[in-house]
């Protein structure tokens, strides 16, 4: 216990940067999702398909490659960077990362949305004039929206706990790396770990429980 009353201010600090990762995160995952999702369900064939084969690659590729991805290839090799500042940097290549395998989750969410809304109010829309953006908009994207809050709470999550792996893209601030080195120099192990743990769920409880709440609010009776 002295271990982490000892290191609390160092653990709370890189436990904010998760946070922080977290939140950018799950703006731009959900922006990117709605547009996968927009792609997936498009009558132009070409939109359709590269919406699947990004879907189906990304979702179905290991996190940290894909950091590691961010990292190596976008950073080191394409010469891609954010800031002159190696944390700053770093930061954003776990935000390019982890939104994009986020977003596909978020994408499969949402489809799984428009499946429950009737095909008939699609066609009422077209018979009107609405064009298919215009239809996605304004009939289809707010009731797929508003099926999938639970689930959508539930990636949310997933992408929060995700963040503990953001050493993969060279980003040394998060809380996993410095616990790790908290390890390494006291070898006590079992307060720390269970501090973060308690941080954690802190953080991801809410989360469930407000939209478990939101999605029956919200509810089509």
């Amino acid at each position: 216990m002295d271990e982490l009353i000892k290191y609390a201010p160092d653990l709370l600090l890189s436990f904010l940067k998760n946070v922080q990762i977290a939140a950018v995160c799950a703006v731009l995952s959900l922006i990117l999702g709605t547009i996968l999702v927009s792609m997936r369900v498009s009558p132009t064939p070409v939109l359709r398909a590269a919406g699947t084969v990004y879907v189906n690659v990304v979702r179905n590729t290991p996190l940290t490659l894909i950091l590691a991805f961010s990292a190596l290839g976008l950073s080191d090799t394409l010469g891609l960077s954010f800031s002159q500042t190696p944390s700053t940097n770093g930061f954003w290549l776990v935000v390019l990362g982890l939104s994009a395998y986020t977003a596909t989750f978020v994408c499969e969410a949402l489809r799984s949305g428009i499946n429950t809304v009737p095909l008939g109010q699609a066609e009422a829309a077209r018979a009107l004039g609405f064009t298919f953006v215009q239809s996605l908009r304004m009939i289809i994207l707010p009731q797929a929206f508003r099926v999938v809050v639970a689930p959508l709470g539930s990636v949310m999550i997933a992408m929060m706990k995700n963040t503990t792996v953001a050493i993969a893209a060279g980003y040394l601030a998060e809380s996993a790396f410095t616990m790790k080195d908290i390890f390494d120099d006291t070898g006590v192990s079992i307060p720390i770990f269970l501090g973060l743990i308690v941080a954690f769920m802190a953080v991801t409880l809410p989360i469930g429980f407000f939209t478990g709440w939101l999605a029956k609010r919200l509810a089509v009776t």
